[in-house]
């Protein structure tokens, strides 16, 4: 069995500053506390929380585009739930973040978290449809809903390139047969650094097949 992943380790890993590492550190204390009362994450997860949630999150820093000259990146999570990955990527510097979760507890959660952290997150306490689009330049989502219906919902907030960034397990390759029969995109496949089963979706130019595409 894998040993847990410990916080030096994952600073290590992926070159985090001593001061995120605290900001970090202290999500993992107010996810630890809140937990215990609202279902956040699996209590299963909490045994290695810096691979299974953190490393998990955090891998897609690297995957992030540049900003535009004029702005932050802008960047959109749905399902956000505990915050991951949304949240980890705002407090490691990830640009103007929006994380929607209709959960009104976990959206509590969220707010705490990043009010504590100064993560700077913007919370939108609502369902993604009824959500005022606007354009992203990154889309993220985990473990919220097949490929097909995520693309669905990214639809709306699509700009010429925006780049989604969804964390699939084992159901992958099945959710991109599914999604090719309704979608044209850019695929590529990475594989996870947290779980050697799971794989990073980086998608770009995604649109709808038209009937002239068939």
């Amino acid at each position: 069995m894998t040993p847990p992943l410990s916080p030096d380790a994952f600073a290590s890993e992926l070159s985090v500053s001593r001061e995120t590492m605290e900001r970090l550190e202290l999500y993992e204390a107010l996810l630890l506390k809140w937990n215990r009362a609202i279902n956040l994450v699996g209590r299963g997860t909490l045994s290695d929380p810096w691979r299974r949630h953190f490393l998990d999150s955090a891998q897609l820093m690297a995957r992030l585009p540049a900003p535009p000259q004029d702005r932050p990146l802008k960047l959109i999570d749905f399902g956000s739930g505990a915050g991951f990955p949304g949240l980890v990527l705002a407090i490691m510097g990830a640009g103007e973040v929006h994380l929607v979760e209709s959960d009104q507890r976990k959206a509590a959660f969220l707010r705490e978290v990043s009010r504590e952290t100064a993560a700077g997150a913007q919370v939108h306490a609502c369902r993604i449809e009824e959500l005022e689009p606007f354009p992203a330049d990154v889309v993220t989502a985990r473990a919220l809903a097949p490929l097909p219906l995520l693309l669905t919902y990214a639809e709306a907030f699509l700009a010429p390139d925006t780049l989604c960034l969804f964390s699939k397990g084992k159901s992958a390759e099945e959710e991109l047969t599914l999604a090719a029969q309704e979608w044209k995109m850019i695929v590529e496949c990475l594989p996870s650094l947290s779980d050697p089963a799971a794989l990073l979706l980086e998608i770009r130019k995604p649109r709808r097949l038209q009937p002239s595409d068939r």
